[in-house]
């Protein structure tokens, strides 16, 4: 049924929306002491994101920036640069820890390399993704790898393309309903839904209404192997 299998990265093969969720609080502490009793920082800090992503992109560095401007705009410039130097440091330590790669990930591609054409499409930061896929002890069961500024229909048409796949016989594996499924169904691929129990609040997407019968959710990444199988016979 499928020629080719890709897989999202960030919270499908790795923890990665946990950190950003620790940096958000750790900014909240910082900030409250120079913001008004009752703001909203959280989401003063969130809609600065949503602002930024056509200039900003994706990932760790786009996250820091709107945090330093969200922390200057809800101070009204006031809070102090040794502040904002924590806020640049936790960047910082975010850009650098280590790969958490989920159990039993390797297992699977394993798996489902031996079978398919598999590719690995991410978004978010070049240098940065870059340097997860490397450390991450993974690459090695992906004959490709995208970094891609958007995942939507017209970017993963593109990519295809590139590589040739028709996408009747491609299939997205991903924790993201925005990212990794509406837009493959869209494009005419199949979308397996892998959800994590910590999605970023501008990920939130409905699920499909049209293409079910191209499109499954599966509890875990482990079910995926067998899920293949079934589907090639």
């Amino acid at each position: 049924m499928f020629d080719v299998v890709a897989f999202d990265a960030d919270d499908t093969l790795w923890f990665s929306e946990d950190s950003f969720r620790k940096y958000e609080t750790q900014f909240v502490e910082i900030v409250a002491p120079y913001v008004p009793v009752g703001v909203d920082i959280k989401a003063a800090l969130i809609a600065t994101e949503r602002k930024n992503i056509d200039a900003y992109g994706y990932g760790v560095k786009s996250f820091g920036l709107s945090s330093m401007e969200a922390a200057i705009t809800l101070s009204n410039g006031e809070i102090p640069a040794v502040e904002l130097q924590k806020i640049l440091h936790g960047v910082r330590e975010h850009l650098t820890e280590p790969v958490r790669v989920f159990d039993g990930v390797a297992e699977v591609l394993a798996q489902v390399s031996s079978q398919f054409r598999t590719i690995l499409i991410t978004k978010g930061d070049l240098a940065h993704q870059t340097r997860k896929v490397e450390t991450s002890g993974l690459s090695h069961h992906f004959e490709h790898v995208e970094i891609v500024l958007e995942k939507d229909p017209t970017t993963y048409a593109h990519v295809l393309k590139s590589l040739d796949i028709n996408p009747e016989r491609f299939c997205m594996v991903g924790n993201s309903m925005k990212s990794d499924i509406l837009p493959v169904l869209a494009i005419g691929g199949f979308g397996v839904y892998v959800p994590y129990e910590i999605l970023w609040e501008l990920d939130h997407a409905e699920h499909p209404t049209a293409n079910t019968d191209r499109y499954v959710e599966l509890e875990t990444l482990s079910l995926v192997p067998e899920w293949l199988a079934q589907q090639s016979k």
